[in-house]
Order: C-alpha cells, then structure tokens, then sequence
C-alpha cells in the first residue's frame, strides 16, 4: 500500500469496540498485541488517522476486514491524508493553551454540602469502577438475587454490592469513544467527568484532543438558547479565543473530548430541545469522543450510537483512600486512622460510605467531632436530608411536578410506610409492581387525589421514578426488581415507622419489642431508641418480653436463681447486675456451644470497670471455670496446668482451704505427652470428679445443669436480648433514671425476684 494513512469510519469504530469488548482488551492491550505504544491504538480506536501498517495490524489482530473499517470500496488506499496533520496538530496545540486556565478553573477543585472552602480535585479524587451491564437492565428473578445471601443466617448484608463485573472508569472512557455513564445521586459522576477534564487538560489523557466540558443545566438555560457549537465558542471567547473558524476545524477532526454533565439536572421545559441539540451535535462531529453523565432512571431516552455504562459504589479500599486523602488535606493523618477503625467496627454507617457525596458528609462530621455522632438516627436522617433536599436545592435544581406535589414529610412518611411493610416481611429486594401498590395505597388519600386507577397507576410510576432518580433511596436492581439503595435507610424508615408519634404507638411498640430475638431487627431497636423523645415504654417492653424467654422453665428459672445467688456473694465496689451477667457468661463454659456464643461484653458494657480487673473473687472462679472446660481436652492438658497455677495465687487471698485443695489437684496432674495419654485413659475422670466437687463446695460454681439443645437456645436468645437492651441504654437515647434503674435492678434474675421490684409508672410526654 502506497498511501501512509488510514481511518476508521463511525461504523468501523462500532466494530473495533465490539471487537475489544469480545476479547475483553481495552486500548493498551491492543497496543501490546501488536507490539507498539499505546497512542497509536487509541487513535485507531478513535477514528483517528493511524499508519497503513499499523492500522491492518490492528484489524488483522481483532479479527477484522480493514477495508470495511475504513469503508473503502477497493483495496485502493489514498496516497495522502487530505488535510495535512502537522496543521490540525498545530492548532489543537494552540487552543489547549488558550483554554488551559478556564478548564484548571472551573474542573479542579469541588465543593459540596457543608464545606467552607473548596478542597482540590488532585488531593481527593479516588478512582472509580464502573459496572459494563446496567444494573437496572438485568434480567434477574427475586430468587437468583437472593443467591448471594444467605438469610437464615442474616445479620446484615450490603445491598450495594450485589456481584457484578466491574472495570475501572478509565478503561472505560479509553474503550468506547460515546459513553454515557449513568449513577445513582453522589455517585460522584460529576467529580468524574471534572477529573476527566483535567487529565486531558494536563496531558496524561488524549493530549492530542482539546477538552471541553459543559454543564447541562447552564447551557439549557444560556441566554438565546444557543446550539451546542455557539454556546462553546462562547466559552472560547473567554479565553481569548473568536475565530470560530477553528471550532470546527477541531470538532470536523475529531480533535475535542466532549464532556457534557448532568443530563438529569435540565428542566423539563428545556429537555427536547437540548436532547435534539445534543444529537444534532454527536451526529455531526462524531468522530470526536464524547462522554455524558446523567442519574439513573432519570431520562426514557437511548442515545443509539452512545454505550451505557453505571459508576459502582465506593469498595472498601476506595473509601480507605478517599479517607486518607481527605484527612491528609486536612493535615490530620491520625484522624483518618481512627474514622476507619470506627467505621471497621461500625457496619450500618460502613454502608453509606459506599456513596462518596454521604463519604463525604461522614468525612465532614468526624472532622468535627471525632467520631460519628452517638445518635445514628440523627446521622442518618441528615444524610437522607441531603438526598432529600439539599443536594438538588443548593445546585438550584428542579425536578419533576408530580413528585415536588409531596412535601417532605409526605416523602418521609411514603418511603417508612413501605419499608415498614417490605422489612417485616423480610423482603429487601421486592418487585416494581408491589412498590406502585404501595405508592397508590398511601397517594389514593392524600388530598386532591385521584378516584381514577389508571391515573392513580400512572402516578405511581412516575412516583417511583422520581424516587429512584432524585434521591436514589430505591434502586432497580434488576429488571422489575427494587431495594433501598443501602440496608441503613430500609432499616432507618422501618423505624421510623416504628415510633411515629400517632394514637397507635404503643401497639407499635409492643409490635416491635415481640422481636427482641430477631436477629435482623438488632439495628431497628437502636434506631427507634434514638428518634423516640422518651424511650421508657419501648425498654420497658423490651425487658418483658426478654423475661418471658425463659418464664415456665424449671431448670432456667433454677439457673438464675443460683447466678442470683452468686452475685449476691461477691463482695466489692462492681454493679451487682455485671457481676450477675460476669457469672451468667462464664458459668456456662461447660456447654461447648454456649461457652463460643456469651462472650464478657455484658458485664463490661454494664460495669467497663470488669474490663480493667477483676477481683480475686471474680479472677479466682474466672480461671476455676476455664480449668474445668480445659479439662475437657487431652490437647489442652499443659494450658490447664497454668489456669489452675493462676487459680492457686488467686485463691491464697480468698481460701487457704481451698488453696491446698488445689496444689493437690495440681500436683496429680501429668506434665508430659507420655503421661498425659496414661492420666487421661486411667486417671482423668476420677480427677475431673474431685475438682468439681472442690470448687463446689468452696465457691458455689461447677454446676452441671445439663441443658437440653432447645434451652441452651432459649440461654443465647435470652443473653443475646439483654445485651441488645443494655446496649440500647448505653446509647444516645432519652429514659428516666427510674427506668434504667428498674431495668439494671432485675437484669439477668428469675421471674420470682423480678415480681419484687414494682414496675416504674408510664412518664408524661415533655
């Protein structure tokens, strides 16, 4: 071939993506295969003018007919380019110089919700995924999403990381020259395109391009409504820039990266007339590379030549590094270590840090004061105002009619009415038509609302539109297949339900208190303890139906009234009802199946001075019961001699008596493998007789209560609710001292105790 040059056509660069995107390739590993740098293979995939030799190496290596790529009719190739490259390259060289300061200006820094400066994009700007498939376009029943979880054994699951194939962003952008990338609100698609801006503008990415980045909202609402080319000579003329001769030069070549933001963010009054604007201009110009950013489930509208693709969450390296990032501008390493160990401790709040605008406003209140606020409805509902409210109305933007017709409370009250439904029936993916059910069961009474179903139906989809793409608390996660966008807020608006103020809520209460055993309402508890302003009649709940666990069962009630009895023993400055939980935990070590269950963090979040040191007397029957669950195991023979040495020294401050017992005990046990193996065969029964009977008879521990499988059950149900209710009370939440008193008073005792402490009366709302 005698020519130098050759180009893809706008279908032949359709046939490179698909090619790469059946191999799995993206632009560098094109450039590997064919052995050259990578600038020629983005060029070739661009549609840009490539080497005759390199070009046929690239479709000979996909797996492609260069003539139909570059739409020649023969295999007769032009001896020259028709313009000459060196000229185009000299003036997009000229303009990126002009327009350098304008993009630094206004793509490199952010500022969002309550942040007093703006922070620099290079300092916090954190790499970002993208999922390939829509998620809303999958074709997944309720049964193959439920796969992935395994809920008999539920605590709590991310509804955001639902397995799917991601890629990094900017292999993405390399891949495909029209992009549209969708994402829920603060997915950070903004930031993005901003760091796309720059990237070019710097040269790291397409330094033969000149970028050019619009804002939606600005340019639908630019005076005299101009077209797309008009308004960005505008911006051009800015910068020193009014020969719109050379716009077009640049944009007939394909030499710009158009990065046009916020689709969703245009009024519906402007929306045709800009979508015809932007496919006029994309039609035009196409062979330069174009990238679009709009919300999800914002828009009914397919770009034909555009490929889809949604931003995925934070995963937990990205929000490490984002957090990093942050704090180091902040000059404040140390702050950063300590907001992601709480966040490692903390599983609800660790949910909402996969969105980076709720990252950030996290960021923002640790920065604060430290640590998260104590109160997690409160942390929650300010994020929820944010995507309620504030993120759309600090930016001045409108949304649809039909849903600004609710107020904020109606919104509110709407989202907690289904999730109140959806999570006391354990569903947390539900379909589309049960949610539009639920939308025109509460819309069908508000005022001036509509008698007609078809009406009514067609609110209700546009309603839930409207959710998804205004404030991404619901989310499609599959064709048909909704769930809040985090377990947090499903889990938040049940609880709001939970404790509205209204004639019903004490019915609500006990409602809720009925599922003190439900593992899955752990995080409802603590929520509704924190948004009800007195909190006595939901604890006081709690801790009946917590009695009623074991109420009827001779051998529980028999169990407690010994761990009473034990308490009531031990002499020293400890709250007895730690002491009471202290005996509770370890006096069941024999259980093997207990002793893993019931850790100590009863009695110490009860008394944290247990977590400090213990008396003898506790140390003393502490190790006495770790010698007798030690002596279980041959393996464990040697370790058993040290948790008796321990229990020997305790016990010359308690016991003299029970101290010679025990140097006794201790002297007749084994030392070595061999011995150990001879003990154990002829010796250890009778051995671990005597010991049980000893710590009997001198501390009153060592009971064999021989708990059937379906009480120690009702055992771990049963301690597992005490300390869900002592961790309530611990929290940020409004009980009267009488209450807590009564509650700490008869923590852990039988029935017949507890009907000694009268019940404290009902208190009078503030």
């Amino acid at each position: 071939m005698a020519g130098r040059s050759l180009t893809a056509t706008p279908d032949g660069i359709q046939q490179i993506n698909r090619a790469l995107t059946k191999q799995g390739w993206s632009r560098e590993d094109l450039a590997k295969e064919c052995d050259c740098s990578r600038q020629p293979a983005v060029k070739f995939c661009s549609g840009q003018s490539v080497s005759n030799k390199l070009f046929v190496s690239f479709c000979k290596t996909l797996g492609l007919d260069w003539e139909e790529v570059t739409g020649l009719a023969s295999a007769s190739v032009p001896d020259e380019v028709t313009e000459p490259e060196t000229d185009i390259n000299i003036l997009v060289q000229t303009i990126r110089a002009k327009v350098h300061e304008d993009i630094q200006g206004r793509c490199s820094t952010m500022r969002v919700l309550d942040m007093e400066q703006p922070i620099g994009l290079d300092d916090i700007f954190t790499n970002v995924n993208i999922l390939e498939q829509i998620s809303a376009h999958r074709r997944l029943d309720l049964d193959t999403l439920l796969q992935e979880f395994y809920l008999e054994d539920f605590d709590r699951f991310p509804l955001s990381q639902i397995r799917s194939e991601q890629i990094p962003a900017m292999e993405a952008v390399e891949r495909y020259q029209k992009l549209i990338v969708f994402g829920r609100p603060g997915a950070g698609k903004t930031t993005f395109l901003k760091r796309l801006a720059i990237f070019c503008n710097q040269g790291v990415f397409q330094p033969e391009k000149v970028p050019i980045f619009i804002t939606l909202k600005e340019f639908s609402e630019a005076l005299r409504k101009p077209d797309i080319p008009i308004y960005i000579a505008r911006q051009w003329k800015g910068c020193g820039l009014r020969n719109n001769k050379d716009l077009y030069e640049i944009l007939e070549h394909g030499r710009a990266l158009i990065l046009l933001d916020g689709l969703d963010e245009i009024k519906e009054a402007d929306y045709k007339r800009v979508l015809q604007n932007i496919n006029d201009f994309t039609s035009r110009f196409h062979r330069c590379q174009f990238v679009i950013t709009c919300r999800i489930a914002a828009r009914d509208y397919i770009f034909q030549q555009f490929t889809e693709i949604e931003i995925a969450d934070f995963s937990t390296v990205q929000i490490s590094e984002f957090v990093i990032k942050w704090f180091r501008v902040k000059k404040d390493s140390e702050k950063a270590e300590n907001f992601l160990q709480r966040l490692h401790n903390n599983k609800p709040i660790q949910e909402l840090a996969t969105n980076p605008l709720l990252l950030t406003l996290l960021c923002l209140a640790f920065g604060e004061a430290g640590d998260f606020p104590s109160n997690k409805a409160e942390l929650y509902k300010e994020g929820l105002d944010v995507l309620l409210k504030k993120w759309d109305a600090k930016r001045n933007i409108e949304r649809d009619q039909i849903y600004k017709k609710l107020s904020l409370k109606r919104k509110e009250d709407l989202l907690s009415q289904l999730a109140f439904k959806t999570f006391e029936r354990g569903d947390y993916f539900f379909k589309q038509s049960a949610v539009e059910q639920s939308i025109i069961a509460y819309i069908r009474n508000l005022n001036r609302g509509s008698n007609s179903e078809e009406v009514l139906h067609l609110d209700s989809e546009a309603i839930l539109n409207s959710i998804e793409a205004q404030h991404g608390l619901l989310v499609q996660r599959a064709k048909g297949v909704y769930s809040y966008s985090h377990l947090t807020f499903h889990e938040y608006f049940a609880a709001r339900q939970f404790t509205r103020p209204t004639i019903q809520l004490s019915m609500m209460l006990e409602r809720l208190s009925s599922k003190i055993t439900v593992k899955r309402y752990r995080e409802i508890f603590f929520l509704s303890v924190g948004m009800l302003p007195e909190a006595d009649d939901l604890v006081k709940s709690m801790k009946q139906n917590i009695d009623q666990l074991i109420a009827g069962d001779h051998s529980l009630h028999s169990f407690l009234s010994w761990v009473h009895e034990k308490s009531q023993s031990i002499e020293g400055s400890y709250k007895i009802s730690a002491v009471r939980a202290f005996y509770f935990s370890i006096s069941v070590s024999r259980s093997r199946s207990l002793s893993k269950a019931l850790s100590k963090a009863l009695s110490r979040s009860l008394d944290k001075s247990l977590s400090r040191k213990l008396s003898h007397d506790l140390d003393l029957d502490s190790n006495l019961f770790h010698s007798l669950s030690l002596s279980r195991s041959r393996s464990r023979v040697i370790e058993l001699h040290r948790f008796l040495a321990r229990a020997i020294y305790d016990s010359s401050n308690v016991d003299s008596d029970l101290k010679i017992n025990l140097e006794q005990m201790k002297a007749q046990l084994p030392d070595d493998f061999d011995s150990i193996q001879k003990w154990w065969n002829a010796e250890r029964r009778e051995w671990v007789s005597a010991l049980q009977s000893t710590i009997l008879r001198y501390r009153n521990i060592g009971h064999d209560w021989q708990f059937s499988e379906a009480q120690q059950e009702k055992i771990r149900q049963y301690y597992d609710a005490n300390q869900l209710l002592v961790d309530c009370l611990n929290s940020d939440c409004y009980v009267t001292k009488a209450t807590r008193q009564y509650i700490e008073d008869t923590l852990l005792l039988p029935i017949s105790e507890i009907e000694k402490y009268p019940v404290p009366d009902a208190i009078t709302n503030l």
